[in-house]
């Protein structure tokens, strides 16, 4: 049975939460272009309001920018450090999707968009942002169903033989069952 919920309910989801809020204005300070809060700050939420849990507690919270002017590691460092300092309870990660290709061998991504549509989990392939009045928005390059549907499954360079293993690793070592018992994890 699919569930009804959509993208207006995440949004709302996330706008209800001042914890959220609060994340995506420190990160909106930065003024960093084409930027989204992403992946499990998302997924994490949905996922728990599903199950009904409180908030789970996140190992990072994964800032995603795209500027292709400056590609250099150290200017995400820089930008994590700027962060820390306007609130050291987050744990920051920052990552420009200008360079992020790279990592994962692919051709040049284009936007924040195309860079997600490139994580492993389409239900991870997701993010927030404030726009210019504040209203959140979101990036889902796959829309969001799987996430709201609790449905685990890669995205199509991930699908591929020799990249499928990262996947398969990633879900082994993540442990989102044993936490959220509800998932349909898919191994195509």
């Amino acid at each position: 049975m699919k569930n009804r919920m959509g993208e207006q309910d995440i949004i709302s989801l996330i706008a209800s939460d001042n914890w959220m809020m609060h994340v995506l204005q420190t990160a909106q300070s930065l003024r960093l272009p084409d930027w989204c809060v992403c992946a499990g700050f998302i997924r994490s939420k949905v996922w728990d309001y599903l199950h009904g849990f409180a908030g789970t507690r996140l190992p990072d919270v994964d800032v995603a920018y795209f500027d292709p002017n400056r590609t250099d590691e150290s200017a995400e460092k820089e930008y994590e450090k700027i962060l820390k300092g306007l609130d050291s309870s987050v744990p920051w990660s920052v990552k420009n999707q200008a360079r992020m290709h790279t990592k994962n061998g692919h051709v040049p991504y284009t936007s924040t968009a195309d860079g997600l549509s490139n994580f492993p989990e389409v239900c991870t392939a997701i993010g927030a942002y404030l726009d210019s009045n504040g209203q959140v928005s979101l990036v889902a390059p796959y829309g969001v169903d799987d996430l709201v549907n609790l449905v685990v499954r890669p995205t199509p360079f991930f699908i591929s033989q020799d990249k499928r293993d990262i996947y398969e690793q990633r879900v082994a070592t993540k442990g989102w069952s044993a936490k959220w018992h509800r998932l349909r994890i898919l191994h195509p």
